[in-house]
Formats: C-alpha cells, structure tokens, sequence
C-alpha cells in the first residue's frame, strides 16, 4: 500500500484532539507519518483553533490522504475525543497530542502487542520526560513511576495512586468504547477516569518495556491550567473507584485501617466515608500522633496492625520515598498488594 493512499478501513486510527497548536503541530504529524507501521489515519480533530493548525493540518491532508482534518466548534477536548471516535475506521485507536512525538516504531510495537495477546485490551509503552527535569521535577519523578508500571498487574495495583498511563502513549481496541463507553465530561481529568471504568471492568493493560513516545510539558499543558486536573479533581475521582474496588474485593468491607495521620492524608482518606467506608485506626510512626484520636477514630503504631489477611489496609501518605517503605514494611508482614493492602495517594 504506498504511503500516500487511506484506504475505506485502516487497522489504526490515530486520534489527536488539537486546539491553538500551530508551534508544535509539525513535529507531532512528521512523527506520526514516518511511522514504521504504515496501515492507519491520522484523524486530527480541530476544536475550533484560532490559529494555523488547520492550514498546516490541509497542507499535510493535501500530501497524505492517511491525514483527515476534522473541524469542530471549539468545546474542550473530551468532545473532540468524542467525536473523533465516532469516525474513527480502525479497529485500534491510538492517541496522540499536537506536542508531543512518537518513535518510528511506536505503532508497529504496540499493534503487535495487542494482536499477540488478544487478553490485553490496551497497549501503552514507556514515555520519554519532554520537560525541564530541575524546574519540573514532580512531573519528572511521576513519569519516572509510570515507567515502571508495565504488566497488567502493576498497573490494576496502582491505578489508585495516580493514573498510571501517559494519555497520549496508549493505543486501545475501539470495542471497548462501544462495549463499555467512551470520555466522561465532568469535574475531573478525563483519562484517569477513563482508565478507571475500563480497569474496573477488568480491562487488562500492559506497556511495550520501550520508550516510543517524548512526553511533552509545555507551561499551557491542560494538566497545568485546568481544573479538571488539579489534586482535589484526582482525589474526588478516585475514591469513588476506590470505593467501589472496596464494596467488591474487601472482605472485611466496609472496615479499612489507614496508613497516614497526617492533616491531609486524613482529609483525602475521609473522602471515603461518603461512600460508606468505615475508618477503624489510624496508623502511623510519629510518637506525637499515636494514642490521639482524629474524629473520634485512634491512632496506633505500624506494630498494632491486625495480622495480614485479616484486615484491608489504604496507605494515604503521599511521600514518593514513603511509599516504598511502606510496602516494603507491609510486604514483609505477609501482606500482598491489591489483596490486602493498596497505595492510595
């Protein structure tokens, strides 16, 4: 099949939701067209751009028939998601963004993976930092995390820590949506809630152990500028997931001890009692806390947790370096991740 020509049916459709983003378009459509993989369309969804991303995206439609602009009435990106899907032709859909770049061999890898294990219902890869690791050095030490997160396993264990996927480094099987929905609108980012419904479905998820995809981190990157991302929009989001995991997998529900005293850790993990979870301790290390009492609920040290299999256990502490401890220390006391304990900040 040359290059140029797009055929009625592709197996990939490459979905890239664009809005305003003329300065970067021309490295993200190049990456996408000097793929490897050469069976898919670009479908990039302009949501109403004020500048010249539609001229570049004609001009590159004019040279490669996989590329099809569709213009839209600026509405956000989850309609541009939307409507993208609905007019996708293949039976793969890849994400993209319009900063960011993708390797030559990105699509042929993760196709492959998906056509090799038909368990899998979605293929992510490892993601390249494309920012400034001194001034950016949370986002940093995020993507570092996600990049260890590559077995299905991991990533079902995780999910309510942080989303575990770089949105624009997924490809995914266009049967899921229609068996089990699309984007969400609503107070909260878009992806992770994606992820969420999907894993709690039982959607098994895995990444191609490569980098194939430069994330970028520009300053007006909508994970920095709207309120759709910002923390209390993640926590609201995932302890609704969260609690459902509970009410199907605890089988001490609706009891749960948690790991975090501290004013915040109990704040988010609080969010939990709207959706009838019961908090019976509090647990932590620092002598000031134990014996004191936060909402009528006590403080006790590590040492006066229930044995492992009689207790499910929610570490709410948000320190990076916290978190390995602290498994470390529940996993040496016979407990197992996703079964009797989970990360959950």
């Amino acid at each position: 099949m040359p290059a140029a020509e797009c055929p009625a049916a592709v197996q990939i459709s490459v979905l890239m939701p664009v809005y305003n983003a003329a300065a970067t378009l021309a490295g993200a459509v190049e990456s996408i067209l000097g793929q490897t993989f050469a069976d898919f369309e670009l479908l990039a969804v302009d949501d109403g751009s004020e500048d010249a991303t539609l001229p570049l995206l004609q001009a590159y439609a004019a040279r490669d028939s996989r590329v099809r602009p569709v213009v839209m009435p600026h509405g956000g990106i989850v309609p541009a998601l939307n409507h993208g899907l609905t007019l996708a032709r293949g039976p793969y859909i890849a994400r993209m963004d319009g900063d960011d770049w993708s390797h030559p061999e990105r699509l042929a890898r993760q196709w492959q993976l998906l056509e090799t294990q038909p368990s899998l219902g979605l293929a992510s890869c490892m993601v390249a930092f494309g920012g400034c690791r001194d001034h950016c050095a949370g986002y940093a030490a995020y993507v570092d995390w996600i990049n260890t997160l590559t077995t299905p396993e991991a990533i079902a264990a995780n999910r309510f820590r942080e989303s575990p996927l770089a949105h624009p480094s997924v490809m995914f099987r266009r049967e899921l949506v229609q068996r089990l929905g699309g984007y969400r609108e609503g107070p909260f980012p878009e992806d992770y809630d994606l992820w969420l419904r999907w894993l709690d479905a039982d959607v098994a998820m895995a990444k191609c152990p490569e980098t194939l995809v430069v994330w970028n981190d520009p300053p007006s990157r909508l994970s920095r500028t709207h309120a759709n991302y910002a923390a209390e929009a993640f926590y609201a989001l995932k302890t609704e997931a969260l609690a459902r995991w509970l009410a199907r997998h605890n089988p001490h529900h609706p009891d749960v001890y948690v790991i975090g005293a501290g004013q915040v850790s109990r704040k988010r993990a609080r969010l939990l009692l709207a959706h009838g979870v019961r908090i019976v301790a509090w647990v932590d290390i620092d002598p000031k806390k134990i014996g004191q009492r936060y909402g009528g609920v006590p403080v006790i040290p590590r040492a006066g947790l229930p044995p492992a299999g009689e207790c499910l256990v929610l570490s709410y502490v948000a320190s990076r370096d916290a978190h390995v401890q602290i498994a470390e220390f529940l996993e040496s006391q016979g407990f197992v991740a996703g079964r009797d304990y989970l990360l959950a900040a």
